[in-house]
Formats: structure tokens, C-alpha cells, sequence
């Protein structure tokens, strides 16, 4: 179970290991938190944009994301619905709807449902800092870690992570194809110190359907910077997706090459 907190999450952190683990025979599940209702328009308006339709947002996103499920042979799509709250120090933080600023146990109740009709063994969202500090990402672990504690039901869970050590390599790739990072990340505090990374997973067989599923959601532009890049800078950047452990009862050692070490029976 990946738990995500916009439509395009899902491809661009896990898409590698959505697509490996279900050409593996698992179930996977996406959990999308928030409707994505102040990402881009499809001719590209921005939410301070008068011209910003944030139902044509919602409508679009959703057909984007059934692509990308099918893309990514996702085998359930489930929907809390929840709305986006923009990025850090946006006002839609504020705004009393939005998934930010939810009480975590109210938010967390449809998760523990989810959680309990799937009976999930790995599930997997993003750390406490939401990866890079999105206030819908942060939430997103918080009722992850909520949800966990009340059913008791994973064995295991991960937030996505990139190691350190690899920024500089990934920086001369996006600088020999010209293609500049995008501007909400901050590249000075970002990245995970490479001893907290609990699992390297190789996709290297799934690059493609990560490109595919990432251009599937072609509505926002934020991710085009992944799309510039060469089909063999890509390779390189995504054939491996990185993790770390949030919660184990398995006393699998790490560091690990597959999220399900240690689980028995095995899945």
C-alpha cells in the first residue's frame, strides 16, 4: 500500500516498485489523500491564476491518474478525497478544509478502514519532513504512522528517500541535458543521509513504466523537468528507488534489496 498525497506522487516516488512488485504477482494499492485541486490547469494556469478552474484541475488529474494505475498495473486506486492545501506558506494552508490542517486521528479514520480490508504488509508514504517539506506529504505520514498504531496490521513501513551521496551525480546529469530542478525543492537541506537508508530496490526493468506513468500526468509541468532528460539519463537516475524504514516487526537485517524481507509467509 502506497499512500500518496497528490495525483503524480505515485509515479514519480514509487512508481519503480509499484510496477516491480505487481509484475511480481502483489497486490498494490495507491491511497491518494487530496484531489489535487491546486495543481496546474491543463493549459497551465496556476491557482493565483483568475483563469484556474480548480473542478477542470480535478477532473483532469483524475483521468491522468487512471492512466498512470494502468500504467503501473495498480491493482486497487482508493480515493479519500481530501483537499489540497499548496505548498508550504501558501494560503490554502490556512483554509479550514484543507487536508494540512485536519486533526491527524479524523484524517486517519478512512486509512485504518483501508488498512483493515486490505491488510496491507508493506505500506509506504514519505518521512516526517513530507520528503521535502509539502505540508499534504508531512500529513500523509502523519495519519500513515497514525494509522499503523490503531490497526496494528503492517509489518513494515517506508518513506521514500534519496541518498546524499548521489546528489552530485544527479546534478551533473540534469546539468549535461540543461535541465534545471525544480524550484520548490531545497536543494541545501535535501536528500536523506545515506546510514538512515534502510532498502536500495533495483527497478531497472521498470524505468519505462515510470517514464510513462510520469508523462501520463502531462497536466503538471513540475514534473517536466524529470520528462526532459534523455531515456538513459533517466535510466540512470530511476533504475534504483530508496527507502527508509519507518516501522518493522520483522527483524529483517538491513540494508535491504526488497521491502518484503523477513515477511512470512512469504507474499
Amino acid at each position: 500500500m502506497a499512500v500518496h498525497a497528490h495525483p503524480d506522487d505515485e509515479a514519480s516516488s514509487t512508481g519503480g516498485i509499484l510496477a516491480r512488485y505487481a509484475a511480481e504477482g502483489v497486490r498494490t494499492v495507491v491511497v491518494m489523500c487530496t484531489n489535487g485541486e491546486l495543481g496546474d490547469m491543463p493549459s497551465g494556469e496556476k491557482p493565483e491564476n483568475p483563469e484556474h478552474d480548480e473542478r477542470i484541475v480535478v477532473s483532469t488529474r483524475r483521468r491522468e491518474l487512471e492512466a498512470s494505475r494502468e500504467i503501473l498495473n495498480v491493482t486497487h486506486l482508493e480515493l479519500l478525497g481530501y483537499r489540497d492545501s499548496g505548498m508550504m506558506g501558501w494560503p490554502h494552508n490556512e483554509t479550514q478544509q484543507s487536508f494540512w490542517n485536519m486533526p491527524v486521528e479524523d484524517a486517519a479514520q478512512p486509512l485504518i478502514a483501508l488498512m483493515e480490508r486490505y491488510r496491507p504488509q508493506v505500506v509506504v508514504t514519505y518521512d516526517a519532513n513530507g520528503f521535502y517539506g509539502h505540508p499534504d506529504h508531512i500529513q500523509a505520514h502523519r495519519i500513515t504512522m497514525a494509522a499503523t498504531s490503531r490497526c496494528d496490521i503492517p509489518d513494515k513501513v517506508y518513506a521514500t528517500a534519496l541518498p546524499k551521496s548521489l546528489l552530485p551525480a544527479f546534478a551533473k546529469i540534469f546539468a549535461e541535458d540543461d535541465v534545471d530542478p525544480p524550484e520548490a525543492i531545497d536543494q541545501a537541506n535535501f536528500g536523506t543521509d545515506d546510514e538512515l537508508i534502510s532498502a536500495s530496490i533495483d527497478c531497472t526493468p521498470f524505468v519505462e513504466h515510470k517514464f510513462e506513468a510520469i508523462a501520463a500526468h502531462a497536466s503538471q509541468t513540475d514534473n517536466d523537468f524529470f520528462l526532459r532528460l534523455n531515456r538513459d539519463a533517466f535510466a540512470k537516475i530511476f533504475s534504483h528507488e530508496y527507502y527508509v524504514r519507518l516501522y518493522d516487526r520483522t527483524d529483517s537485517p538491513i540494508p535491504e534489496t526488497d521491502l518484503f524481507a523477513g515477511i512470512i509467509p512469504p507474499r
